[in-house]
């Protein structure tokens, strides 16, 4: 596990950035499994300048991602699609055709579960897994329970990630209570993964993802046992390490 304390966000971000980039440039028609929530923002934000800059292009590559809340449209603009549209996807020259969201508006989960699950399989799973880090430890949306789920899933959503989402929905109550995610055993078959964790709210969830046991209680702590992991924190992030 190689980790990266970076002084601020910024630069965090840019270090993520050239990671995928270089991802993208050594293979073209890669497969990048990507995150959502405020922590990758400013690296795809790094990504598209650099495409517009005419240096990078995403024209081969293909996408899957970790998660969707159940109950919202493609375009609610808190979807998980949307934010990819908004923040990546509208923005640089990938094929819509290979981008990969689960659907949160199938009627039987499961079956979107499953298929979902087979889209990934059949690209060979993630070339490199872009990982943000809950402050409960949750890596996609697998939060804390007895067992690590393997394939993708639907979960219920603990209060506490309601809570920390709370803030881009009209209040608490508007965040929805169940998600579809991809499982543990999904994440774990990319080849590379790179999380990303940034502020002083995600230090204890960092010191026990890298320093603490290895337990479905805090989910991003079987990253220990992957064998290609790249964490990148801000200071703040990665003040709780030893």
């Amino acid at each position: 596990m190689r980790i990266y304390c970076e002084k601020d966000y910024n630069a965090m971000s840019r270090r993520a950035a050239a990671i995928i980039a270089a991802q993208v440039v050594s293979k073209p028609d890669c497969v990048l499994g990507l995150a959502t929530g405020s922590t990758p923002i400013g690296a795809y934000q790094q990504l598209v300048k650099w495409h517009q800059q005419g240096d990078l292009s995403f024209h081969e590559v293909r996408s899957v991602n970790l998660d969707e809340y159940v109950g919202l449209a493609p375009t609610h603009d808190q979807s998980y699609r949307w934010f990819m549209q908004h923040n990546l996807f509208d923005h640089v020259d990938i094929l819509p055709g290979n981008t990969n969201v689960p659907s949160g508006l199938a009627e039987d989960a499961a079956a979107e579960c499953a298929r979902y699950e087979a889209v990934v399989k059949s690209l060979g799973y993630a070339d490199l897994q872009l990982l943000g880090l809950g402050r409960n430890g949750h890596i996609g949306f697998n939060e804390p329970c007895a067992d690590f789920p393997v394939a993708t899933h639907l979960v219920d959503l603990t209060q506490s990630t309601i809570e920390a989402n709370a803030r881009f929905f009209a209040s608490a109550d508007d965040v929805p209570k169940q998600a579809l995610t991809m499982g543990i055993g999904t994440i774990m078959h990319a080849r590379s993964i790179l999380v990303v964790a940034s502020g002083a709210d995600k230090a204890d969830a960092v010191r026990k993802t890298v320093q603490g046991p290895v337990t479905p209680d805090v989910p991003a702590s079987i990253l220990q046992l992957h064998p290609n992991v790249t964490i990148i924190g801000d200071e703040a992030a990665l003040s709780g390490l030893k």
